[in-house]
């Protein structure tokens, strides 16, 4: 049967009808981008099929390392996030913002970029505050950025609920959660047999339109419940939060950045997972025949010995100041300029960073060395 689709109601779609949901998104214009296995992670491209999920994939994550493992259940999401966020379709790696082409004497200027109609399926709550921080960057700070707006505009969301908890997860601390709450047009809670699915958003109710759902049962909403509150529970990574801006600005010549920096590569690992990490310069190709150029914005890392180039010499010369200067921005001086913080507790940078620093063990260090 098919039941009404109002925003904010839960419903059950079994399992098999999540290709429906992503055949449908294909045939109204929609390029749908989801989790599947490549290069023995769990990454982000394009989906066909629900075929193309990593069914009955799991992993394991600790510090400085990731793996793949089968798990004993046929999960879709039962997962956490891999090293791609969302942010490479919204804020690509590489964009071309505009040509400078020469005809008869004269420049013209041509806009590269057009928007793709892209579907994100199996967006984690995490990843939906990314986006949200995100946001507040590139809408909502004054200056909007068109190339940001235009494929924000443009993206259909699918979160999902969390089935479990990386040990690297602290999204709980940053006033986070493994459900989504907001800034979804669906929202899936994976169960055993079937899915349980709400609408956020008119778009959402008329993708829904059609498929087979009925109305969720009281043991299923409750199986739902349960089932957030022991992944909140399993999340044991912790970060104090209470005055995070007071205490690194307090310890900007604290000696543990002295010991972070003996550890850290610079390798921009870190900045390069972030979901919320924006820094990028721009470069200027020409063509070989001299009659174009194109501005090209691409993604940079505050980690990166030019970045900090100035006139009259580099800010941040030494991978201490550079280790500060990111985990000082990203706890602190991003509430100042945005008024949230720029972490989301996902625990990508934990994880991906090869030596296995982790930002919440490095700010316990400082805030127990300053208080001792």
């Amino acid at each position: 049967m098919t039941s009404s689709t109002n925003p904010g109601v839960a419903q059950a779609m079994p399992k098999e009808a999540l290709d429906l949901l992503i055949q449908k998104l294909w045939s109204v214009g929609y390029t749908v981008v989801g989790p599947t296995v490549s290069q023995e992670a769990i990454v982000l491209d394009e989906l066909r099929t629900a075929r193309h999920l990593p069914v009955g994939w799991t992993d394991e994550q600790e510090a400085g390392v990731y793996r793949l493992t089968r798990a004993a259940e046929d999960w879709y999401f039962g997962y956490n996030v891999g090293p791609h966020s969302w942010k490479k379709y919204l804020f690509p790696p590489r964009l071309t913002l505009y040509e400078v082409e020469s005809r008869d004497g004269s420049l013209g200027f041509h806009r590269k970029d057009s928007a793709p109609r892209y579907a994100f399926l199996g967006v984690r709550p995490c990843d939906l505050r990314a986006i949200e921080i995100e946001d507040r960057t590139f809408l909502h700070n004054g200056f909007v950025d068109p190339h940001y707006k235009s494929r924000r505009d443009a993206a259909f969301v699918i979160a999902v609920s969390c089935l479990r908890s990386a040990p690297t997860c602290f999204c709980t601390s940053m006033g986070g959660g493994p459900t989504p709450d907001r800034g979804f047009d669906l929202a899936l809670v994976e169960l055993v047999d079937r899915f349980l699915v709400e609408s956020g958003s008119d778009r959402g109710s008329e993708i829904l339109a059609g498929l087979p759902l009925e109305q969720a049962t009281e043991h299923e909403r409750a199986c739902a419940k349960e089932q957030a509150a022991a992944t909140a529970a399993s999340i044991t990574r912790k970060l104090d939060v209470s005055d995070l801006p007071r205490l690194l600005y307090e310890n900007l010549e604290h000696p543990h950045w002295d010991d972070v920096a003996g550890r850290c590569l610079s390798c921009t690992n870190c900045t390069m997972v972030c979901p919320t990490c924006f820094c990028h310069a721009v470069e200027d190709v020409p063509s070989l025949d001299g009659q174009s150029s194109e501005r090209v914005r691409v993604w940079d890392s505050c980690f990166n010995p030019d970045f900090g180039h100035i006139a009259g010499g580099n800010a941040r010369p030494d991978i201490r100041a550079r280790y500060r200067q990111w985990l000082t921005h990203k706890l602190a001086s991003w509430i100042d300029q945005f008024g949230v913080s720029g972490c989301v507790g996902c625990g990508r940078c934990i994880t991906w960073c090869p030596v296995g620093i982790d930002l919440t063990v490095e700010t316990a260090a400082i805030r127990g060395r300053a208080e001792a």
